[in-house]
């Protein structure tokens, strides 16, 4: 054990360093998954058939494309095109692109769950269909869609370890790194899956709090 915890003592700086891009990553993707899902989910509920097949057809792409070909090709493929990201960009763009898939079925689920008479009574006080969306619908939708959303976070959080495969110098890829050059890898891989955790339980804690609050 005191082998262990000096070891650990010694790994942990540049893990936690790993563990603070990890963050980074998986910030970033959440931010950018929640917008461009949220395009997505109007476009399906727009009412207009080309764009609601347009987004259904985008979100099957995504959901059939794994993670790690889409970073793939975001890093090694653009460049043959001209256009160049750092990995970490790649990270965040991709991951975002594939969890938007996601993120837009939950807030297509939440929207459709609101009773349509709202919407036809909005819409009878002379609301249009945006400012319906805007005051009487995505308020409550949003409400529906938190604790999906929580679990999201979850997901993509430990997904986050994917943006090794391009370099990026996370947690996962922190502790490869430190494994393969002092051979310690009980401790090292002890220490990863402990970090992850770390990070993890306060998420769980809070999706368990939106689903208490959603139950009321």
């Amino acid at each position: 054990m005191p082998k262990f915890l000096i070891n650990a003592w010694e790994f942990f700086p540049i893990l936690l360093q790993g563990a603070t891009l990890t963050i980074l990553v998986a910030i970033g993707s959440l931010v950018f998954s929640t917008l461009l899902g949220l395009v997505w989910a109007l476009m399906r509920v727009s009412g207009i058939p080309f764009l609601a097949k347009f987004s259904a057809g985008v979100i099957n792409v995504l959901r059939g494309i794994p993670i790690i070909v889409l970073l793939f090709y975001l890093y090694f493929v653009l460049p043959d095109l001209g256009i160049s990201l750092t990995a970490l960009q790649a990270s965040i763009i991709g991951l975002g692109i594939a969890y938007s898939a996601y993120q837009a079925e939950n807030f297509r689920a939440a929207i459709e769950s609101i009773d349509p008479g709202q919407i036809e009574a909005a819409q009878a006080m002379g609301m249009g269909w945006g400012m319906t969306m805007r005051r009487v619908v995505l308020p409550q939708a949003l409400k529906v869609a938190l604790p999906p959303y929580g679990n999201i976070m979850i997901m993509m959080l430990k997904d986050s370890s994917q943006a090794s495969t391009i370099t990026v110098a996370e947690l996962a890829l922190q502790g490869k790194l430190i494994a393969t050059s002092t051979f310690q890898n009980t401790t090292v891989f002890t220490m990863v899956a402990l970090m992850y955790l770390v990070m993890c339980i306060p998420l769980i804690l809070l999706v368990r709090h939106l689903e208490k609050r959603s139950k009321q």
